[in-house]
């Protein structure tokens, strides 16, 4: 019996085993069925790959938008090179024991004095930017500075001669200008709507290695670095700090964001070496635009100041002031007859906001009233004793400096209004450019005994053509001054003009 039921269950386990192994067959043969297909018709799509799927997207979101802002800012950023002539230098006079021997015997006459010698001619090259369809090109100060001839070639490699139209020490900004129409320009951009961690792109001329374009993501704002300055100037810096490659070269080059819009010129790099290590420092376009609207509409920058000293409030001052939070500017000085002081700011208030714009540090403030000219008016928020305040200042001119006003035909400096003299003039008189006094009231040219049409040719002894080169010498001189001329008549006359008596 018990063999009967163990046959029967070996017989019955074998047909459901056939069966499995014939659906399992089955199943198979069905599964290669549908894989063959896929195989043989490349029409087919392949099953997703999740990774791979991934990175896809993220290639066809970042890749064409790199490359189109790459596409429009290449065109418009330009090569310069700045050359400077041989200068006749004077060696000192010799004084060793062989020349003194020398001139026992020989007499005083040998070697008697410095010698003459030229220095060798020498060039800079760096970058810069054309930010109108005329030819306007914005640069960094410290690569045209004091130089002889200004050469700018552009992307398609085509060369001109270009006029410096006005600069900027202060912020390391100068204006050019080549003659040419219809070029291809950038648009400023809103650089204060930059984020930290937003991809952006530096266009240059990096080792005289044309058109060279960098990524890299910005990495902090308003960011103060302390470049050395000289004696006179007053250094504004509130820089964008990106990690895109910059090197010697790319110093007036572009920085712009994904929509190909200019929102820095980029200046510094952090270095040991003098190449690039891992930080590069812009010039937001919020100081750009309006250093360059200045010095294409009069020459000079409007500088507006609020008539303060300032500082950074950090643990120690809080500490010591019993300041309660650590953030915004200290006002640590306040000048007498400034803007400030008119407004009733006081040593010791903190200012927070400027026009309802956060400062958090010094080189905010500066960013911000950079934006200013004299005249204009604005709210200044501030904590005094732990209260918020808000003042309306009138911000003042830097220093209380004479103020230059210019017109599209007129500048008005001093007392004198001067106007460019028309081609008929400047043949009757035999000149090549000059710059005529129009109208002339009290003030430092009438005291130098200048008159009413008198024709301005040379300040000490730099040509003066017309309006612009008129505006440059005087933003860049102070104290005395030769001015050379004629008046109308053709007689030439000579004056000495103290610029800084106001």
């Amino acid at each position: 019996m018990m063999n009967k039921k163990y046959f029967l269950a070996s017989i019955l386990f074998a047909v459901f085993l056939g069966g499995g192994i014939a659906l399992g067959s089955h199943q198979l043969l069905i599964m290669q069925q549908r894989q063959t297909p896929v195989q043989h018709k490349p029409n087919t799509p392949q099953p997703p790959i999740q990774l791979t799927s991934l990175v896809a997207v993220e290639k066809q979101t970042e890749t064409p938008s790199l490359i189109q802002a790459a596409q429009i800012a290449t065109p418009a950023v330009v090569h310069i090179k700045a050359s400077y002539e041989a200068k006749v230098m004077q060696a000192p006079r010799s004084n060793t024991p062989l020349d003194q021997l020398f001139r026992d015997f020989f007499g005083e006459g040998f070697d008697s004095g410095p010698r003459e010698y030229k220095s060798q001619p020498q060039y800079a090259t760096g970058s810069g930017v054309i930010i109108t369809a005329e030819g306007y090109i914005v640069t960094n100060n410290h690569v045209i500075d004091e130089a002889d001839q200004i050469e700018v070639m552009l992307d398609d490699n085509r060369k001109y001669n270009a006029q410096l139209v006005g600069q900027d020490p202060n912020t390391d900004l100068a204006l050019l200008k080549i003659k040419e129409k219809d070029l291809p320009y950038l648009q400023f951009g809103n650089s204060d709507t930059l984020q930290v961690g937003e991809w952006v792109l530096a266009v240059g001329n990096p080792f005289n290695l044309t058109s060279t374009v960098t990524k890299g993501i910005v990495s902090a704002k308003a960011r103060a670095i302390e470049i050395p300055q000289s004696k006179n100037q007053m250094r504004i810096e509130a820089f964008i700090q990106t990690d895109a490659a910059v090197n010697r070269g790319n110093s007036g080059g572009a920085l712009v964001n994904l929509k190909g819009e200019l929102v820095g010129i980029n200046t510094a790099i952090a270095s040991n070496t003098g190449n690039f290590t891992g930080y590069s420092f812009a010039i937001p376009t919020s100081i750009v635009k309006k250093i360059t609207d200045d010095l294409k509409k009069y020459g000079t920058v409007q500088r507006a100041m609020l008539g303060i000293s300032i500082r950074d409030v950090d643990a120690d001052l809080a500490e010591k002031e019993g300041l309660k939070k650590l953030s915004g500017v200290y006002i640590a000085g306040v000048g007498k007859k400034g803007a400030a002081a008119e407004a009733g700011l006081q040593v010791g208030d903190v200012i927070v906001a400027v026009n309802g714009n956060k400062i958090k540090n010094t080189s905010q403030l500066q960013e911000q009233i950079a934006r200013y000219k004299p005249n204009d008016k604005v709210r200044v928020t501030f904590y005094r004793k732990d209260q918020e305040k808000t003042v309306t200042v009138t911000l003042k001119s830097i220093e209380e400096k004479m103020p230059m006003v210019r017109t599209q035909n007129t500048v008005e400096l001093g007392g004198a209004t001067f106007e460019n003299v028309d081609q008929a003039v400047l043949k009757q008189l035999n000149l090549k450019g000059g710059v005529r006094i129009k109208a002339l009231k009290a003030g430092l040219w009438k005291q130098a005994a200048l008159q009413q049409g008198f024709v301005i040719t040379t300040i000490d002894k730099e040509p003066v053509e017309n309006l612009d080169k008129l505006c440059n010498i005087l933003n860049r001189k102070t104290g005395i001054v030769v001015i050379g001329g004629c008046d109308k008549n053709g007689t030439k006359i000579y004056r000495a003009v103290d610029l800084d008596n106001q």
